[in-house]
């Protein structure tokens, strides 16, 4: 990875998916901007990752967490996605203009946290021998649908990210969301965020968040369960879901989970 670059880059969702708020609550929703990156780990049979994690907490320590541009910051790994090399880096910044303060607060940092050229040289290289090289990059906004993280495990957490494809209409995803999502107590967080530039601006992306991979699962009963509790009635749940599943036209799901060290 790039040293300065990466800071400007490493930025899912959040999502969305950080022990920090990305930003104050107040009585109106405020959006923020979320940087992310997906990074390959090098498909390598004699490459030793046993320091990997050592060398990405190091920069961490000395740039990432000092940078006071970045609200929120997660590292995130393959469970269940396309490709087992991915490596998420996800930022939250304020503004756009923060993401250019971030990446002059970076270049800094890197010169106080590396003094000499030679170490700089040599951390760098060695954090860059771990990817491939080939880097995807969105940039995204925050939607008002979120469900602030709250969790004391110290365990690592199930991200589970939704891309959703834009329908043909449809309706009833604030009900939904007050009344499933918001009251299903094994989500622990969830966010919702909409791509500005990246593969697909059509994306409308749902991250939720669990403590563990059992917890997943008893999720989707807890879901249903709920949505009969709102709607009782049978007929008045089918009219309901038959508008509401016309909001998205298809979807993807991807599953990781996060590097509690390595959050901000």
């Amino acid at each position: 990875m790039m040293n300065c670059n990466k800071a400007y880059a490493a930025i899912l969702v959040f999502l969305f998916f950080i022990n920090v708020k990305a930003q104050e609550k107040s009585d109106e929703f405020v959006p923020a901007i979320i940087v992310i990156s997906t990074f390959h780990l090098v498909n390598d049979t004699e490459k030793d990752f046993s320091d990997w994690k050592d060398v990405e907490q190091e920069y961490f320590d000395k740039i990432t967490n000092k940078n006071e541009f970045i609200l929120g910051s997660g590292v995130y790994t393959h469970i269940i996605s396309p490709d087992d090399s991915e490596v998420l880096f996800v930022n939250v910044y304020g503004s756009w203009e923060d993401i250019e303060y971030g990446k002059e607060r970076t270049e800094e940092l890197i010169e106080e946290g590396w003094a000499y050229e030679n170490e700089r040289d040599t951390f760098f290289e060695n954090q860059n021998s771990y990817y491939n090289g080939n880097r995807q990059d969105e940039i995204a906004i925050s939607l008002p649908y979120q469900k602030d993280l709250v969790t004391n495990s110290t365990e690592p957490l199930i991200l589970h990210i939704r891309k959703n494809k834009t329908g043909s209409g449809g309706s009833g995803y604030t009900e939904f969301f007050d009344n499933v999502i918001m009251k299903n107590d094994y989500i622990k967080g969830y966010y919702t965020y909409k791509q500005l530039y990246g593969n697909n601006a059509q994306d409308a992306v749902e991250a939720a968040i669990y403590e563990s991979l059992a917890d997943f699962e008893v999720a989707y009963d807890e879901s249903v369960r709920l949505a009969h509790e709102h709607w009782p009635d049978e007929a008045e749940r089918k009219v309901f879901f038959k508008e509401f599943r016309k909001i998205f036209s298809g979807h993807g799901d991807f599953i990781y989970q996060n590097v509690p060290s390595l959050a901000k």
